[in-house]
């Protein structure tokens, strides 16, 4: 199983098992609809649990660790313009 380097902007880097992607899909997933239909509120709501998961399941790194990041999720303050230029068509998390 590998890992992966996820760095949320403003706070730092996490190490994450790849095996969590589908359950941060889902929210991902749903961050873009929300994004898409303009829904302010949700889309924090959303932001601010898919940046939670991602600590509760994931590792910090040690502030001084220079790992590439394979995935950068916007700062939980993020405005929904701010995170719409971050976005790919694939949402956030990639797949």
């Amino acid at each position: 199983m590998a890992d992966m380097i996820v760095r949320i902007m403003g706070e730092g880097q996490v190490r994450l098992a790849d095996s969590h992607l589908t359950e941060l899909n889902k929210l991902d997933d749903e961050l873009l609809a929300e994004m898409e239909n303009g829904d302010g509120p949700g889309f924090r709501r959303t932001l601010t649990a898919l940046l939670t998961k991602v600590r509760e399941l994931g590792t910090p790194l040690p502030d001084d660790s220079l790992e590439p990041s394979d995935l950068i999720l916007p700062a939980p303050e993020a405005t929904l313009e701010e995170v719409r230029e971050l976005l790919s068509d694939d949402g956030l998390i990639p797949g």
